[in-house]
């Protein structure tokens, strides 16, 4: 590869605080970070509180390798904090605090730059559950050329969506990456009827996706386009933490699109990355040069 791709994580950087420990999160950072293990250059587009915990977050991320030139800090909103709670039958409960850095996030002269220069990017909803991070996360996609890959990674959190809040984002969208939980409130939402297969088509035609990527957990996942399907059956791994997994599979399934793999291709090369991580600790482990190997080799970035 004799090319450099250029690919933004656009949203949230969070920290989950546990009972007894914190750990640094967000799926726009941890797609950053896979997408530059994978060799891209890859940027996290947030903001951060000029507080203790904004600090700790970019020493964490810089220790990984991470540009953060594009990550903002702010003194007015503190650094975003998911608390995490055990209910009386030890499932997790989750308190996502609400005004926070990110919820302001601006669309700066530095962004505006950017958005043209882009290769893909991926983004969600619970990023613009506020309307000045909504601005800015909508106005940056606009930005971007007509010919760039936009990965539209649902992830619905509580209340922090709405129909027309995902409608905006369909209709930005070239791919829509969701998962076997999230199908059934998108079929209701939009009355798409038939199989999940025929709901997928259906999603996809109904806004002109080039590509619908739907995870079933450790059952694989599904590639649907115009023209094709790739059905993957998953691989068998004992899980350690789940969490992160599917950042990994969408930034690998970034990475196939943008080198324009074969559907199957991309659709094992994605399942594999997720296992890996599935069967580490964290969302963010270092990838074996196995799993490096075959995606981007990309020379020195050059903004």
């Amino acid at each position: 590869m004799n090319t450099s791709y250029k690919i933004v994580g656009l949203g949230e950087v969070v920290w989950d605080v546990f009972p007894a420990r914190k750990r640094l999160g967000g799926a726009p950072a941890n797609f950053a970070y896979h997408c530059h293990q994978l060799g891209a250059c890859a940027y996290p587009v947030s903001a951060l509180g000029a507080d203790a915990l904004g600090r700790a977050a970019r020493r964490q991320l810089e220790a990984k390798g991470i540009d953060l030139t594009y990550v903002q800090e702010t003194a007015a909103w503190p650094t975003s904090q998911v608390l995490v709670s055990l209910s009386e039958h030890g499932k997790p409960v989750y308190e996502i605090i609400e005004n926070v850095a990110w919820d302001h996030l601006e669309l700066t002269e530095e962004l505006a730059e950017l958005a043209p220069s882009v290769d893909a990017v991926c983004f969600g909803v619970l990023s613009q559950r506020c309307e000045p991070a909504r601005r800015a996360v909508q106005g940056f996609l606009d930005l971007m050329p007509s010919q760039t890959i936009k990965i539209f990674d649902i992830n619905l959190r509580q209340s922090y969506y709405s129909k027309a809040l995902v409608e905006e984002c369909l209709e930005r969208a070239t791919v829509l990456k969701l998962s076997d939980e999230e199908l059934p409130q998108l079929a209701e939402s939009f009355e798409l009827q038939g199989t999940v297969f025929e709901q997928l088509e259906g999603l996809r035609a109904l806004f002109k996706l080039d590509l619908v990527a739907y995870t079933r957990g450790d059952e694989g996942s599904v590639l649907c386009c115009a023209n094709a399907q790739d059905v993957h059956a998953g691989l068998p791994v004992t899980v350690v933490d789940s969490v992160g997994a599917g950042d990994s599979f969408t930034a690998a399934l970034c990475v196939g699109l943008l080198q324009n793999w074969p559907l199957s291709e991309i659709n094992a090369f994605a399942n594999s990355v997720a296992a890996y991580v599935c069967g580490q600790k964290g969302a963010t482990p270092t990838l074996p040069e196995k799993l490096i190997g075959p995606a981007i080799k990309s020379a020195a970035c050059q903004l």
